[in-house]
């Protein structure tokens, strides 16, 4: 079966009702490029939570959150695991997020899996909720981990764009964001929270836009309240949302009918050098924008001629561009696209102008 074939089987931007893992296993093998997954946290609730003026805490205190054992969640995450594992595709990758009640456990599983653990993510909330029983620190973070699907994976991540996301500053590995409040956050009929663990778009902005390209499959099997759907949806990516329980489906497919895709000119980001199509020098030669025994010029006025070949010489030395720079500049390398000019019209021209005219061709 072509990969043409089999995503054309998937079930794309649809919410599909049932237990995760059973649906999961499904779909089709190796159709996934992403996966964001926001398990139960089996937080092991003892009782009703109170603030100071006696007021009851909405808790995560739903049946979905509730496990017998450890050992029973520990087979709870074996078993999602591996069916996620067998949806991704050979390059995919997953995310996972969870509180210091599970976050381990997860983890541990990951690596057991043979998952190739790639970072983990302090989300900071700027706005968390405080410690009403005072006995132990205020919680203010969640962890989320990013896996490759193996080791040799060529995972997406967009660098660039993060950086840019970032004001220009390499994106670290905490993340301060607020929880959902306010507008964002979901309200059912009764004007209660929808889901006591929405996630802020904020947060599924900076991974989907980092580690997934536009039209990849992004798949949530705790679907929730559809905040992976809805930033997949904006940001051009297809999505899958796995929900058992009614109620969320339906706030989620009401959220997502309201949901605009960005036009498709803002959803290109900024790109790595090294992620743009390899030019060799020799195509400017053959495609006679440079011509054999034309001059070529450093920026400190020193000179090399082109060759047939597409080769330099300069006082002897022969070489590629970045060879002969390197050379004259008695440097251990050179960017000969940044560093060789030619005169044109009597002004100065970087060679990389010729070289980005041959991509925006390809």
């Amino acid at each position: 079966m072509t990969t043409k074939t089999r995503k054309a089987a998937l079930p794309l931007d649809t919410i599909l009702e049932g237990d995760c893992i059973e649906v999961m296993q499904s779909l089709p093998e190796a159709s996934v490029d992403l996966i964001f997954a926001d398990p139960p946290y089996n937080l092991q609730l003892k009782g009703d939570l109170h603030r100071p003026d006696n007021s009851k805490v909405d808790a995560v205190d739903d049946a979905w959150d509730q496990f017998g054992s450890f050992a029973a969640y520990d087979r709870f995450t074996r078993d999602w695991l591996a069916a996620a594992k067998r949806l991704l595709k050979p390059d995919g990758a997953i995310w996972v997020i969870g509180s210091y009640h599970n976050v381990f456990r997860l983890g541990a599983e990951l690596q057991n899996q043979g998952f190739w653990i790639l970072n983990d993510v302090v989300w900071r909330k700027s706005n968390p909720m405080p410690n009403f029983r005072g006995k132990r620190l205020t919680n203010a973070h969640e962890t989320l981990i990013w896996a490759s699907k193996g080791e040799g994976s060529k995972y997406t991540f967009n660098y660039e764009a993060l950086k840019a996301l970032n004001e220009g500053i390499q994106m670290r590995s905490d993340w301060v964001l607020p929880i959902c409040t306010g507008h964002e956050r979901l309200k059912d009929a009764k004007g209660d929270k929808a889901h006591p663990t929405q996630k802020p778009e904020s947060l599924l902005h900076r991974v989907i836009l980092g580690t997934t390209n536009p039209g990849d499959v992004v798949l949530d099997p705790f679907f929730g309240t559809g905040t992976t759907g809805a930033v997949a949806k904006m940001l051009g990516r297809s999505w899958i949302g796995i929900e058992r329980e009614e109620s969320y489906r339906e706030v989620a497919t009401r959220r997502l009918a309201d949901v605009r895709k960005y036009d498709k000119s803002a959803l290109e980001v900024s790109t790595s050098k090294r992620a743009e199509p390899r030019v060799p020098f020799g195509q400017l030669v053959e495609r006679g924008m440079l011509r054999p025994g034309e001059t070529l010029v450093s920026p400190r006025g020193k000179a090399a001629k082109v060759r047939a070949d597409g080769t330099l010489v300069a006082d002897g030395i022969k070489g590629s561009i970045h060879q002969v720079g390197a050379a004259l500049e008695n440097a251990p390398s050179c960017n000969g696209w940044t560093y060789w000019h030619i005169k044109r019209d009597g002004k100065p021209v970087s060679i990389d102008v010729f070289r980005q005219q041959i991509r925006a061709e390809m």
